[in-house]
């Protein structure tokens, strides 16, 4: 049979190398799948939902929400001007400046993907994503950020810290406890551990009552900062953390670097004559005084020591016979200075140790200072170091090793350690950690820390701490003045000053401890002018807060005449509504909503409310109601 014109050899030949080509490709593809390692499918990082931090009765102070970054291919954007011109208003971004974004997209080489915006709240990103929707923008992006949204602002905002936008603590609780709060996953894990909520020692009304204290008293002596630390005498919890000035956490990052300092923890100096409390303390816990015993001050102590070198520490004024007690009550350098003349400078020094002073506490927050206590074999000691230290000067201390040192003496002699961890809670509200005091080995005999208490206790009723005495209840002060260090030309300043002072209420049986340091006042520096009266202020707000039995307490008075009007279901939409006149009923069908917090506080009507109306309202955001 003849072949057909159209199956010619070469045909043929040109067809079977083809062929033959094809399947060598097909081979080579199949060997390199059939060789070539399986890809792993990466599994998507579990979700940890980080804890909340709350105050000692459960008021939110740092809360998990969620934030929006919008951004956008700038190649499928087919009309830029148009686009530009209609998210403008919605992410408060002029229209020029959304399109020099999208300008530089254009420009990148590898991806020329842009976000035009980071950190919407929730209210933005709905109102925004609306109108992209309805656009048919389809080549916008929305990612979902968790982030952190602080309900009162600046309260201890140096005490609770701030969340990064990695989702990591950077400063405060939100650092020192990061692993509780968003515990990490392990390996494998299907179900990880969530994130622990942490209950602190500070109760946010009285945090809130001693910052306009602070802030008032900041105001009238213009100092450049202050420090107040509250805590229980018998627990050690500190109910009141306080460093002004301060940041506010919803705008952490355009914070001062002075705004961010925790000066409690983190800053140390020289206390001034609060110190003599201790100093004196040490000498008659070891029996180198009697009580009734006198010692005269003629203004200047003054001694030269075998090796010839000479001390001389001088008083304002002399004041002549002064048992130790009016030596606490008059503030006198001169007889403080006899008294610690007579204790072995090791034996002074341990007892400062066995106070807490040159060490950390081991309080529950980052970047804590040892302070600085000296030792006699390094260079700086000095014949005078001795008599210096025990009057507050050549030691370097904090406000946490003060308020620590003080436990003791608020406490029969047995110190006790500061906390501001109440408790910890799971994600379904187990306790997994309570407080329990923890007691340190006993360093004053309790007799010493009773006297100690009643000589500060007469400072109050008739020496220079008398602007801080309460009338009604006992209180026992010591208040402190000392130059501060002049960090230009070395020495002490002549215009710088740090005023502080200690108190302990009721005086026989303390409560409560309260420590106030201000620093670098203008015109009147003395303590007992200007920090006395803050420490009354506060104790009065402190003892009315807390219920303390007093004369003449704070109390509410009410007209028992109550209207009541018929008022349509309470709505919450896009802002926070004005709750102020509604009644608990009204308010409690708002407790079944998931996507945000109500918190009332007391009964009756709402008569105060935060966040204000008019507030965005922002996903897992939380409102307080206090009612009467």
């Amino acid at each position: 049979m003849q072949m057909n014109g159209y199956y010619q050899k070469w045909r043929i030949i040109l067809f079977a190398v083809l062929t033959s080509l094809f399947a060598v490709l097909i081979l080579l593809r199949f060997s390199k799948l059939a060789f070539t390692p399986k890809e792993q499918i990466i599994p998507k990082s579990p979700v940890i939902e980080r804890g909340s931090i709350l105050d000692r009765n459960g008021k939110q102070l740092a809360v998990q929400t969620n934030f929006y970054h919008i951004g956008v291919s700038p190649k499928n954007i087919s009309d830029p001007e148009k686009f530009a011109e209609d998210i403008s208003v919605a992410i408060g971004i002029e229209k020029s400046e959304i399109l020099d974004i999208i300008r530089e997209g254009l420009k990148k080489e590898k991806s020329n993907f842009v976000y035009i915006k980071k950190n919407m709240n929730i209210s933005m990103y709905e109102d925004l994503k609306k109108i992209t929707d309805a656009k048919k923008y389809y080549f916008v992006r929305y990612d979902k950020i968790p982030g952190r949204i602080y309900p009162e602002s600046t309260l201890a905002s140096q005490l609770i810290g701030y969340m990064g936008t990695d989702g990591k603590g950077l400063a405060g609780i939100e650092f020192s406890m990061d692993q509780i709060l968003s515990p990490v996953p392990k390996e494998g894990e299907v179900k990880p551990e969530q994130g622990k909520n942490i209950y602190l020692t500070i109760d946010a009304n009285l945090q809130y009552k001693l910052e306009k204290i602070a802030h008032d008293a900041l105001t009238e002596t213009q100092a450049e900062n202050l420090m107040l630390l509250a805590a229980s005498a018998k627990t050690g919890e500190i109910i009141s953390y306080l460093s002004l000035p301060e940041a506010n956490l919803n705008e952490y990052r355009s914070a001062s670097i002075e705004e961010k300092i925790d000066r409690p923890a983190a800053t140390f100096f020289e206390p001034g004559s609060v110190f003599k409390v201790f100093s004196i303390a040490a000498a008659y816990d070891a029996g180198l005084f009697r009580q009734d015993e006198s010692f005269y001050c003629d203004g200047i102590f003054e001694k030269t020591m075998t090796s010839g070198e000479k001390v001389r520490i001088t008083c304002l004024t002399p004041h002549h016979y002064q048992t130790a007690r009016g030596a606490l009550e008059v503030s006198c350098n001169d007889i403080t200075a006899q008294i610690t003349d007579r204790m072995d400078t090791e034996a002074f020094l341990a007892k400062l140790r066995a106070f807490g002073f040159g060490q950390k506490t081991g309080l529950e927050v980052p970047l804590e200072t040892p302070g600085s206590l000296p030792d006699p074999q390094k260079r700086h000691w000095s014949a005078r170091s001795k008599m210096t230290i025990s009057i507050g000067q050549e030691v370097g201390v904090s406000a946490l090793q003060i308020l620590q040192a003080a436990t003791a003496l608020g406490n029969n002699g047995t110190p006790i350690k500061l906390t501001v961890i109440s408790q910890i809670k799971d994600n379904e509200g187990n306790v997994i950690y309570k407080h329990e005091p923890v007691y340190k080995d006993r360093i004053l005999k309790p007799d010493t820390a009773a006297y100690i208490l009643s000589c500060m206790q007469t400072g109050a009723e008739k020496g220079i701490g008398w602007r801080a005495n309460l009338g009604d209840i006992t209180i026992g002060v010591k208040t402190g003045t000392a130059q501060m260090a002049d960090t230009v030309n070395g020495g002490y300043s002549d215009t710088d000053f740090l005023s502080d002072c200690l108190a302990f209420f009721p005086a026989e049986n303390p409560e409560i401890i309260l420590y106030i340091c201000l620093q670098k006042s203008k015109g009147v520096n003395f303590a007992s002018r200007i920090v006395a009266p803050v420490i009354k202020d506060s104790a009065n707000a402190i003892i009315d807060h807390l219920g303390m039995s007093r004369g003449g307490a704070a109390s509410l008075e009410h007209s028992g005449r109550i209207s009541i009007t018929g008022k349509p279901a309470v709505k919450i939409g896009n802002t926070v509504p004005d709750f102020r006149g509604m009644s608990k009923r009204d308010i409690l069908p708002l407790l079944e909503r998931n996507d945000i917090q109500i918190n009332i506080n007391g009964n009756g009507w709402v008569v105060e409310q935060n966040p204000p109306a008019g507030t965005a309202v922002q996903e897992n955001m939380v409102i307080e109601l206090t009612l009467e």
